[in-house]
């Protein structure tokens, strides 16, 4: 799949992106103050290298963080930081690709790469480039924080389809509908997604689809990939234990 496919899937969704939340501001602070019991310092460094619209990056920034967001969607990185300037927050965003982190060496104290970014990446030789660029970027000691999907139970089971999530507007009125159908590739890994957004148009529903694909990492395979690229102490935390919404890979840059 072209590397550009991905930058315009999210290009193309970067002003509707907080439809998918049911309370995009509420997922906000959650997942801030999940992210931010697990970094565990004050004012820390921290590069959010797929920042979306700012989620995760806007969450930290609530909590003093020093943040700074980059996305391969120019849309969506301009978008996080439009977002927390109305929020009366200091965020500076870029448009990079993880596996080419525009920084010098040892420049943060965290890394974040959350929300199922990481599985964009197709093969096993651009997922080690990533996490070598991230554990380049960090400084010694440094935190890595990677969230994916729970793939070791969709491994198991082959989803076909997400259940569908319904955002309101602030009045109550208007909803949106999301949900995703996937189309699993014959090795049983990879599977295209079409993402499809039902939004009111004047008592009708008007369609919006869009098309990526992602690469199903087990756990282990994970945890491997980022040994290999230098990172110690690495583990699973799942949500029951963090409060964050999917499983979150936990390491520390070697020294």
């Amino acid at each position: 799949m072209p590397e550009t496919s991905v930058a315009h899937f999210y290009d193309e969704l970067a002003e509707d992106y907080h439809l998918i939340y049911p309370d995009w501001d509420a997922s906000i602070r959650r997942q801030g103050d999940a992210l931010d019991a697990l970094i565990g310092q004050d004012r820390a460094k921290v590069l959010d290298c797929s920042c979306g619209i700012g989620t995760q990056a806007i969450g930290l920034a609530l909590h003093g963080h020093r943040v700074t967001g980059t996305d391969l969607s120019p849309r969506a990185a301009a978008r996080a930081g439009r977002e927390a300037a109305r929020r009366s927050l200091s965020l500076s965003t870029a448009a990079a690709d993880m596996r080419r982190l525009p920084f010098p060496d040892g420049r943060f104290d965290v890394v974040v790469c959350a929300d199922n970014s990481l599985p964009h990446l197709l093969t096993e030789e651009d997922v080690h480039v990533a996490l070598a660029a991230m554990r380049r970027v960090l400084r010694p000691d440094g935190l890595l924080l990677v969230s994916t999907r729970n793939y070791d139970d969709l491994l198991r089971n082959h989803p076909v389809s997400t259940l569908p999530q319904v955002h309101r507007t602030a009045d109550g009125g208007e909803r949106t509908v999301t949900f995703q159908l996937w189309h699993w590739h014959d090795d049983g890994e990879h599977y295209d997604l079409e993402h499809f957004q039902l939004l009111p148009a004047g008592g009708e529903w008007r369609v919006k689809v869009r098309r990526t694909t992602y690469w199903s990492l087990s756990q282990d395979r994970l945890a491997g990939l980022a040994a290999e690229a230098g990172f110690a102490d690495v583990r699973w935390r799942m949500p029951q234990e963090t409060g964050f919404f999917q499983p979150l890979l936990v390491a520390r840059a070697d020294e």
